[in-house]
């Protein structure tokens, strides 16, 4: 009897209904970045600390005075001066350095005249001119990053401007990637009579990577049952996401599925109403998530683009990845399968109403190089005939 196909947006639901976000760890920020915050970030004191300089230039009393003010001292960033202004005086500062006691407002070096020791203003400047206030970036207490954000480079600076020398990350993901095959050969490898190169193995980890997990080697598993098996189990035994490539249907050297069975690893889908990605297999073993996905390239990154994406997303607490739209427009006509949804690699290009989606060259599951480029994908209902030119249809992220 044929396998029962499950949708997309069920096999969707069934994954992360399964997922569960990891524990949290400290990080030192120099090793943060691109790791996802578990807690809210908050100021730990006011940012600025001090009021203090905008500009190189002189620190002053702005009460309309006017004439020359002798230089009584100087504030650099970081050697403040302790010396307090008064009438007819004026102080040396550098951008960044603390305000004087006394000192209202910073007239800029090249609005001044200095002669010797005095300098004559050639501006009257007003209260506050030229000055940064305590507080005026953050305040103490404030939130300044939530949870979920992932780190970026800004992120990391304002970190450490609101006093924190660490943060609280989620665990990033443990991946294992293993692709199963005779026919495969390491990249470069000079290839023999029915050989091909392993693109899965690197395409596969370096998306694991982009998405925040952490992936080992990938590894291969030749079609050999007793092999299978024990490349499996010590997968399991080390990974929070285990994907295997290949293996899962039903010919007479597809061992993956058995193997799974023999090492107690649920079954929760095996089979999903998809155009590439049909024979996508879904199951847990304990706290690991497993997905078998279909060895042609293009089947694999569709469905680690609808599957794997959103479960390591939910993983580390943060949001799936979304589309650069929700909707497009075809700019063509696309056939349409009678049974299943596909899932079409499209170029975007925007238009003055919805962006329009163009496939990106031919559509088959071993064209690799109808990734490249491509913008995100455009799901395409089933049925019969094509689907016109001007259809406005769903997108769905494509992992890069």
């Amino acid at each position: 009897m044929p396998q029962p196909l499950i949708t997309i947006r069920d096999a969707q639901r069934t994954v992360l209904e399964a997922t569960t976000r990891l524990d949290p760890e400290p990080v030192d920020i120099e090793h943060a970045l691109d790791r996802v915050l578990a807690t809210a970030l908050t100021a730990a004191g006011d940012v600025p600390p001090f009021a203090c300089s905008a500009m190189d230039g002189y620190a002053v009393i702005a009460d309309g005075q006017q004439g020359r003010l002798a230089i009584v001292g100087e504030s650099r960033a970081g050697t403040p001066s302790e010396h307090t202004i008064n009438a007819g005086e004026t102080i040396r500062i550098s951008t960044g350095a603390a305000l004087p006691p006394g000192a209202t407002a910073v007239v800029r070096q090249e609005d001044v005249s200095r002669n010797g020791e005095t300098i004559e203003l050639q501006v009257s400047p007003e209260p506050g001119a030229n000055v940064r206030h305590p507080g005026e970036d953050m305040r103490a207490g404030t939130p300044v990053l939530a949870a979920g954000t992932q780190l970026e480079a800004p992120h990391l600076g304002a970190a450490v401007a609101a006093g924190a020398g660490s943060v609280i990350v989620t665990r990033r993901p443990k991946v294992s990637v293993l692709c199963t095959g005779d026919e495969l050969r390491a990249p470069g490898e000079a290839l023999g009579p029915g050989e091909i190169h392993n693109s899965n193995a690197p395409m596969l980890a370096a998306l694991a990577i982009h998405a925040g997990a952490a992936a080992g080697s990938p590894q291969r598993l030749p079609d050999d049952a007793a092999a299978t098996e024990a490349g499996l189990a010590a997968a399991l035994e080390a990974a929070d996401v285990l994907i295997v490539t290949g293996g899962v249907s039903v010919g007479p050297h597809d061992h993956v599925r058995p193997a799974l069975s023999r090492l107690g690893v649920e079954q929760h889908f095996w089979g999903v109403s998809l155009q590439p990605g049909k024979p996508t297999w879904f199951g847990t073993h304990e706290e690991t998530l497993v997905f078998g996905l279909p060895g042609n390239p293009v089947s694999a990154a569709v469905t680690f683009s609808l599957f794997v994406n959103p479960a390591l997303a939910t993983m580390l607490g943060t949001e799936a990845p979304r589309p650069p739209a929700k909707q497009a427009r075809l700019s063509t006509a696309v056939p349409r399968n009678p049974a299943r949804e596909q899932a079409i690699r499209i170029r975007l290009e925007q238009t003055t109403s919805e962006p329009a989606a163009t496939p990106n060259g031919p559509q088959g599951s071993h064209i690799l190089t109808s990734l490249l480029g491509a913008d995100a994908l455009a799901l395409i209902a089933p049925g019969d005939g094509d689907l016109p030119a001007g259809t406005l249809v769903e997108l769905a992220h494509l992992a890069t």
